[in-house]
C-alpha cells in the first residue's frame, strides 16, 4: 500500500463505473473492503469536491480524492497521555475522559499524543476491528474538544457501536461557550455539512452537504457570551463548531469559525471552549442503558468565572 498520510488524487478508471466507493478504493489501492469503508466513514473521500459515502456510486472519469491511512498492520504506538483519565472500564468498553491536545487516533499530519495511543500504553487491551491506526475507536473527538469517548475493547462491543451511533440510539451531550447570544434560545440547527468550498482543512454549511442535526438549549447568557447545552443528532467533523459558527455565534477561542481573539485573550481561553459533558449508550452486553458525565477542565472552568464575576 502507499506510503503513510499520503493524500492521492487521479481520475476514477472507467472500469470502477458504478462500483460502490468502498469496492472501488479496495480495487485502486489495495485495501481490505473494512479499510476503505472506513475511509468513507472519516470522510477521506471525496469524488468531484465533495464527500462521498462508502455506498455511494462511482463515475468513469470523475476527479478522486483520498487520504490514504498508514500501512496495515502498524497501530498506534504506546505513549503515554497525561491528564487521559479512565472514567469506565469493562470487558466491552473503556470510557475516557480526554485532555486538550489528544487526538482520537494517528491520521496523516498529526504526530501528537493519541486517545488509542495512551490506552496502550496504559496496558488496555482494544478491539482489533477498524483500520489498524484507529482499532477500537467508534466516534472521535477534534484534538482541541475535551470530554468523553468510549473506545471499543471486544469486537462484539465494536460491532454494536458503531452500529448505535449509525443509526442515532447514542446520547452525545456537549456544552460550549460561543459569542453572542443564540436567537431563539431553544432550538434545532438542521443544515447541511461538507468540505468548505474554498478552504478543504474547513468545513462548512454547504448545499447538497451530509445532513447535519445540531439541538440546543442557552444554560447561561452573559454580557458578550453564552453557555449552551447541545444534543447532536448527527455526528459530522467540526460539525458544532460549524453550525454555530454559520449562526454568527462561533465557539470561544475558535479562531478556525471565526471567533474574537479578544474576547478569549480576556478569558484565557486558547481553544475552542467546547467539551463533551455526557455520553450515553446501551451497554453491548446486555443493552442496559449506561451514561457517563465530566467536569469542565480547568481552563474552560477559569473562563466561566471570569464571565460570572462580571455579571
Amino acid at each position: 500500500m502507499s506510503s503513510p498520510g499520503l493524500h492521492r488524487a487521479l481520475p476514477v478508471p472507467d472500469g470502477l463505473e458504478g462500483q460502490r466507493v468502498d469496492q472501488g478504493l479496495a480495487r485502486l489501492f489495495g485495501l481490505s473492503r473494512a479499510a476503505a469503508a472506513d475511509l468513507a466513514d472519516t470522510e477521506r473521500v471525496r469524488v468531484d469536491g465533495r464527500v462521498r459515502g462508502k455506498g455511494d456510486r462511482l463515475t468513469g472519469g470523475s476527479w478522486l480524492e483520498v487520504e490514504l491511512p498508514p500501512p496495515p498492520g502498524e497501530p498506534a504506538a504506546p505513549r503515554p497521555v497525561p491528564g487521559l483519565t479512565v472514567v469506565h472500564d469493562d470487558d466491552d468498553v473503556v470510557v475516557v475522559d480526554k485532555p486538550v491536545g489528544v487526538a482520537a487516533h494517528p491520521s496523516p499530519g498529526w504526530d501528537g499524543p493519541t486517545v488509542v495511543g495512551g490506552l496502550a500504553a496504559a496496558g488496555y487491551r482494544i478491539s482489533t476491528s477498524g483500520a489498524a491506526e484507529r482499532q477500537g475507536v467508534v466516534h472521535r473527538l477534534d484534538a482541541a474538544t475535551t470530554g468523553l469517548m468510549v473506545v471499543a475493547k471486544s469486537e462484539r462491543a465494536y460491532t454494536l457501536l458503531k452500529a448505535a451511533f449509525k443509526e442515532r440510539t447514542v446520547d452525545k451531550g456537549y456544552h460550549a461557550l460561543v459569542q453572542g447570544h443564540p436567537d431563539p434560545s431553544r432550538g434545532t440547527i438542521d443544515a447541511p455539512i461538507d468540505r468548505h468550498p474554498k478552504a478543504d482543512w474547513r468545513f462548512a454549511v454547504v448545499s447538497g452537504g451530509r445532513p447535519s442535526i445540531t439541538h440546543y438549549e442557552v444554560m447561561e447568557a452573559f454580557a458578550a457570551a453564552s453557555l449552551v447545552d447541545i444534543h447532536l443528532e448527527t455526528g459530522r467533523t467540526h460539525q458544532i463548531r460549524v453550525h454555530f459558527s454559520a449562526l454568527r455565534h462561533p465557539c470561544v477561542g475558535d479562531a478556525t469559525y471565526g471567533a474574537d481573539p479578544t474576547l478569549a485573550a480576556r478569558l484565557g481561553v486558547t481553544r475552542q471552549w467546547l467539551h463533551a459533558v455526557r455520553l450515553g449508550f446501551a451497554h453491548p452486553s446486555d443493552g442496559r442503558w449506561v451514561e457517563f458525565t465530566s467536569g469542565y477542565p480547568a481552563d474552560l472552568a477559569g473562563a466561566l468565572a471570569i464571565l460570572r464575576a462580571e455579571s
